[in-house]
């Protein structure tokens, strides 16, 4: 994890994702959804859809949606039935890309996310391609934007709350943690009042590449481009975004 934040390449794409504001409340549609056709809807044994009704809530999106969303997953309202579908491949420069789709038509998602990769310089490649280049971990941001809080008090906290790693980025701090240990982790710091700008649980890759500013921009505009589809749930890589 030395070397990369990903607090930081999310902030750098904070602006561009909060003015689609439609799309936004759409994808938490769909997290809900699949949260709660997992785990149940109830937000008090189903943590995931814990998580994801409390970042819809953030988002401002009203509580008519949520609940509508969820009543499709467990069969209480008549509604579509999505997939979950991953996409593995290559952008610009040999970066890993992971995509993670929520579909109710699969052909019509794969040939957005093969035409996106095609038009940006990529390639899309077999399942497991690139997803070994990945661990699957909890990830939380604790905002220290004040700088009072003391990086070896925090790193105290974290390891006594059960997290794995904390690194320190400036104005955050960064957790990550096992899968297993994820809510537990998340539970300790939100009861102490901990200020946590973000949290997931997500794939993280052993290994970060620069490219050149062209490949970057490159990359950039397949990351853009697989945005736009409105079936992508997440898009996971390996690219050390640079700091212009």
């Amino acid at each position: 994890m030395a070397g990369h934040s990903k607090w930081k390449n999310i902030q750098r794409r904070k602006g561009a994702q909060d003015a689609k504001r439609g799309k936004i409340f759409m994808r938490h549609a769909k997290d809900i959804y699949t949260a709660a056709k997992q785990g149940g809807g109830d937000v008090a044994t189903n943590p995931a859809l814990r998580t994801a009704v409390d970042k819809a809530k953030a988002d401002n999106m009203p509580n008519d949606n949520i609940e509508r969303n969820i009543k499709k997953a467990t069969g209480t309202l008549d509604g579509v039935s999505f997939e979950e579908i991953t996409y593995e491949g290559y952008g610009p420069g040999g970066i890993a890309v992971i995509v993670h789709t929520l579909t109710d038509n699969k052909n019509r998602t794969a040939a957005e996310v093969r035409h996106a990769f095609k038009k940006n310089g990529g390639n899309l490649g077999e399942n497991g391609s690139v997803s070994f280049m990945f661990d699957r971990k909890g990830y939380i941001v604790i905002n220290n934007e004040s700088g009072e809080l003391d990086e070896d008090v925090i790193t105290l906290e974290a390891l006594e709350a059960g997290a794995d790693d904390i690194s320190n980025e400036d104005s955050a701090y960064e957790i990550y943690t096992s899968t297993e240990s994820y809510q537990e982790v998340l539970d300790y710091f939100t009861e102490k009042d901990f200020d946590i700008l973000d949290n997931e649980v997500t794939l993280i890759a052993h290994n970060y590449s620069g490219l050149s500013a062209e490949e970057e921009e490159k990359m950039q505009q397949l990351i853009e481009a697989l945005e736009e589809i409105e079936d992508v749930q997440d898009i996971h890589h390996n690219l050390e975004e640079s700091n212009d």
